[in-house]
């Protein structure tokens, strides 16, 4: 199973909404295959949009999935961990934690199953680190941890195919646990000054780049994971996300996005082991504002190549979805979905 990161330790990036929408996109077009959604966010967004989004009542849904025993969420299966950090439970069942989006919102493809997100994970957060922590002769318990999510996948059976994994933006030990089961990230970025700091501390936090003491290398992501013969998650693609609506990014954001790129073009050329490609341009996408119609396919939980064009109701406002700006919007992420 290949498995798609989305992550970026900087919020307000767009993160959620691509995943959902490259999750919806590419089972659209992948009919075929089986596709795994694990929401790994204690926001939960993305699987109130796979359930229906805010308009319809995609909270309430997942509240009430939230509420199943066992609880049918990423938490809840955490929950089942934190008595038995080091083995697996026998009584943990791979399908107790499954639900399928599209029996609940007709518009998301019938190939798509979802394990939802939890609040329950900021609560854990700190059981979780402590059981990490744990000095056992023996036994590396931050490993064992750190394998949680590991060790539910490997209970499915191979059923699936490719897997998209919407990680919270932070660097915590759920994160963490998210990450190391991603073969492939995907950075979605913004034309600012701060997302380019992001970039250059996603690359510190995960591959142990430029740390500011040799006392942090020893405790990090990427010293531990290299220490236990793991791989670590190579970077697929940087979204620049948000491009205004004009053919080419924004001139005003222009200086920016050509640091980014700067950036990146000298990682690839001291690590290229970082990165599944070897030119710039392939791994670099420019998706433009989502707006109005982005606003209407999130609130109803809707993929953008289902939703209709002119006036629809959202939270009791009227408002206008422009048929080109929705063909521009797809052709977006038709041509995200193409490169992964």
């Amino acid at each position: 199973m290949l498995t798609y990161g989305y992550w970026n330790n900087k919020g307000g990036t767009g993160k959620t909404s691509l995943c959902f929408q490259s999750v919806c996109f590419y089972a659209h077009a992948n009919p075929d295959k089986r596709i795994l959604v694990v929401d790994v966010c204690p926001q939960a967004n993305l699987s109130e949009l796979l359930l229906g989004g805010l308009d319809n009542g995609g909270s309430d849904k997942l509240l009430g999935i939230q509420g199943l025993v066992p609880r049918a969420t990423i938490g809840g299966y955490f929950q089942q961990r934190l008595p038995a950090p080091f083995t697996m439970p026998s009584a943990v069942r791979f399908d107790d934690y499954i639900t399928t989006p599209a029996t609940i919102n007709a518009d998301i493809p019938t190939n798509v199953d979802l394990i939802c997100g939890d609040p329950l994970l900021e609560l854990q957060s700190n059981a979780i680190s402590t059981l990490a922590n744990t000095n056992i002769p023996g036994t590396n318990a931050w490993l064992a941890v750190i394998d949680w999510l590991k060790d539910l996948l490997e209970l499915s059976s191979n059923r699936y195919d490719v897997a998209f994994i919407d990680c919270n933006p932070s660097f915590s030990i759920y994160t963490q646990i998210a990450l190391s089961v991603v073969d492939r990230l995907v950075l979605p970025v913004m034309a600012d000054d701060s997302s380019r700091r992001a970039i250059q501390n996603a690359f510190s936090l995960v591959y142990g780049l430029k740390l500011p003491s040799e006392i942090y290398s020893q405790y990090a992501f990427a010293t531990r994971l290299r220490d236990a013969n793991r791989s670590l998650p190579k970077v697929h693609l940087i979204a620049k996300n948000r491009i205004t609506q004009y053919i080419t990014d924004a001139s005003a954001y222009a200086a920016v996005l050509r640091s980014i790129d700067a950036d990146v073009d000298g990682l690839l050329r001291s690590n290229p082991e970082m990165f599944t490609f070897s030119d710039l341009e392939d791994g670099f996408v420019s998706i433009r504002d989502f707006q109005t119609t982005g606003v209407v396919a999130f609130a109803k939980g809707i993929p953008l190549y289902a939703l209709k064009p002119g006036k629809r109701q959202v939270m009791g406002r009227r408002v206008v979805i422009d048929a080109e700006y929705k063909a521009n919007m797809v052709h977006a992420m038709n041509g995200l979905v193409a490169m992964l």
